[in-house]
């Protein structure tokens, strides 16, 4: 055996000895974000409660769109920043989750196989995630575009008194506020509803509108409070 293949026997030693017992770690989570407002500040809510009833071990990054957008590849570009903080972290996580919207970007689709092929989970939204906020509230159907699922969640708000003066995208309460009268719960049963009809043998994401999975990860998320 040469020097360079004893070296490189060696190598692989040292690897495996670093890194061969990190193993993932049990009900850990990785959420990477598009947004940097409403996604995050939702996600914190429940991961609040779940921190606040039992410790539980989740963490949220939020990714700026605005660093991202410049790029004309905000959704993939997502899933390139994810797999620099997974190949970074200190930690194995055993769930890692990347939530974005389809907005008007052109690789929604692309980008949902390429989290996937890294086993990685998605939470999409087509169009926006307001249409997840709006499932709080009321079942649609309706292909909207975000702008007006916006402005039905500022009715709504208005309604209820929440927030100052309409929806904004900035509540650090947006949990609590889309949770009135157990909202969660009722978006989880309207969200399965209208994705009841989702065929992905036939359709895309992107041809499903609207649509969300948003809520597979709040369903998942929420099971640590309803045990």
């Amino acid at each position: 055996m040469g020097s360079d293949d004893i070296f490189k026997k060696r190598r692989e030693e040292r690897k495996k000895r670093n890194y061969g017992y990190m193993q993932p770690k049990a009900n850990s989570y990785l959420i990477v974000t598009e947004g940097e407002k409403t996604e995050p500040l939702y996600l914190r809510g429940i991961i609040q409660q779940i921190e606040d009833k039992m410790g539980g071990n989740v963490d949220v990054v939020e990714i700026p769109l605005i660093d991202i957008r410049g790029e004309g590849c905000s959704t993939c570009k997502l899933i390139e920043k994810t797999n620099d903080l997974v190949r970074k972290a200190k930690i194995i996580y055993q769930n890692v989750w990347v939530v974005f919207d389809k907005d008007d970007f052109d690789d929604f689709d692309k980008a949902i196989d390429e989290g996937k092929d890294k086993d990685y989970k998605v939470a999409w939204s087509n169009q926006s995630f307001e249409y997840w906020a709006y499932l709080h509230f009321h079942y649609s159907d309706a292909a909207l575009h975000r702008d007006q699922w916006c402005k039905k969640l500022d009715e709504i708000f208005k309604q209820y008194n929440l927030g100052i003066g309409g929806y904004k995208k900035n509540y650090s309460e947006i949990y609590g506020m889309l949770n009135l009268n157990d909202g969660v719960t009722t978006a989880i049963k309207n969200a399965k509803r209208r994705m009841a009809g989702f065929d992905t043998s036939k359709m895309k994401p992107s041809e499903y509108d609207p649509g969300t999975t948003m809520h597979v990860l709040v369903s998942e998320l929420k099971k640590y409070l309803d045990e």
